[in-house]
């Protein structure tokens, strides 16, 4: 049985896809990107605001389903260039805190919109 997951505080789908699926106690959630929810703009105006945004998608989508980042046990994150690496992991390290999840982080050809991060996490209720 699973459960199709939707907010209006992140980004709609642009394509077919849900923001993410509950399937009995784990939620699966789709790659977010910069893109505020509100404005439809994608924010790329410096690394560390676009990964704000992409942590910020996540989190409302991850509270419409009753969790936050501490129910998150993987996550997936794609980098238009491995530079990029350092500054984000930064700040994406700013949202767990100890326990973290299970994660790989691989340098992609191109991401949607042409946007540098993109990023997918699995979490688990109990």
């Amino acid at each position: 049985m699973k459960k199709i997951i939707h907010t209006p505080l992140a980004p709609a789908p642009i394509g077919p896809y849900s923001q993410a699926v509950l399937a009995g106690n784990t939620l699966y959630v789709s790659g977010q990107i910069a893109l505020n929810p509100e404005s439809g703009q994608i924010i790329d105006s410096t690394l560390e605001l676009e990964t704000k945004q992409v942590m910020s998608n996540l989190q409302a989508v991850l509270e419409a389903a009753e969790m936050n980042f501490s129910h998150v046990v993987k996550t997936s994150i794609f980098l238009s260039d491995m530079s990029y690496f350092a500054q984000v992991n930064e700040i994406y390290g700013q949202y767990f805190t100890g326990d973290y999840p299970a994660r790989e982080t691989v340098a992609v050809k191109t991401l949607p919109k042409n946007v540098n991060v993109e990023i997918s996490v699995i979490a688990v209720k109990a």
